[in-house]
């Protein structure tokens, strides 16, 4: 089993919301082409798929480990486990801070 840390890729993190390498938005013009723009709550739907998917990767891991099965070791089970736990560590930090913008956002004196 392979189980290897992904190096980020800021590049399609930029594109995967939408946004340009300066930071900016596309235009519009791109969505027009009939390719489907990406939007910010795809990417993040998408980001919390993946985590649930690696939790449940992991989760599949330690009853294969616990039932005694010789193709699954502990170093891998472990190592899925920590991923599982940073992914879900992000993912909270993340959702708290938008929270907290939000929070701001509907305070501030208009």
């Amino acid at each position: 089993m392979d189980l290897k840390l992904k190096p980020f890729d800021f590049s399609q993190a930029v594109a995967r919301a939408g946004l340009a390498r300066d930071g900016t938005p596309l235009s519009k013009a791109r969505g027009s082409e009939g390719v489907a723009q990406p939007s910010f709550t795809t990417a993040m739907s998408d980001a919390i798929k993946s985590v649930s998917a690696q939790q449940l990767k992991t989760e599949r891991l330690q009853q294969e480990f616990q039932l005694g099965n010789p193709s699954v070791s502990l170093e891998d089970t472990m190592v899925a486990m920590q991923k599982s736990q940073l992914g879900f560590q992000a993912a909270l930090t993340i959702r708290n801070r938008f929270v907290q913008a939000y929070t701001d956002v509907m305070n501030m004196q208009v």
